[in-house]
């Protein structure tokens, strides 16, 4: 099982940005992918998640600015991220899951498969 994250860089304050997350290894699409960001210094946290019946969970933080997406026959991820301001520069993951849960989607102690990250810098 692997998740490869691309599309990070660096971008000025209000512009965009899309990641992608391809899943490999799996039979099927995981029941749940995700984005979690960690800045410096902070603890990780959930961005935005969505499972396979293209349900969604975003942080306050991000509501209304990004947007995520799912190609269930790729099981790829995408996130558009619009509007992008300083405090949203961190390592961008990728994280996936095949068990369902009834709550807590954004939490990222729920999830064994990580990729490796991409780091998104918004300069302002």
């Amino acid at each position: 099982v692997q998740l490869v994250e691309s599309g990070g860089g660096a971008v000025q304050a209000g512009g965009s940005l899309r990641l992608s997350c391809v899943a490999s290894g799996y039979s099927y699409s995981p029941t749940y992918m995700g984005w979690f960001r960690q800045g410096s210094g902070k603890e990780r946290e959930g961005v935005a998640i969505m499972d396979n019946q293209g349900r969604t969970w975003y942080a306050d933080s991000v509501k209304g600015r990004f947007t995520a997406s799912r190609d269930n026959a790729k099981k790829t991820l995408y996130l558009q991220m619009s509007s992008l301001k300083s405090e949203d520069t961190a390592m961008y993951y990728c994280a996936a899951r095949s068990a369902w849960l009834s709550s807590g989607q954004l939490a990222p102690g729920v999830y064994r498969n990580w990729g490796q990250g991409t780091q998104v810098t918004v300069s302002s």
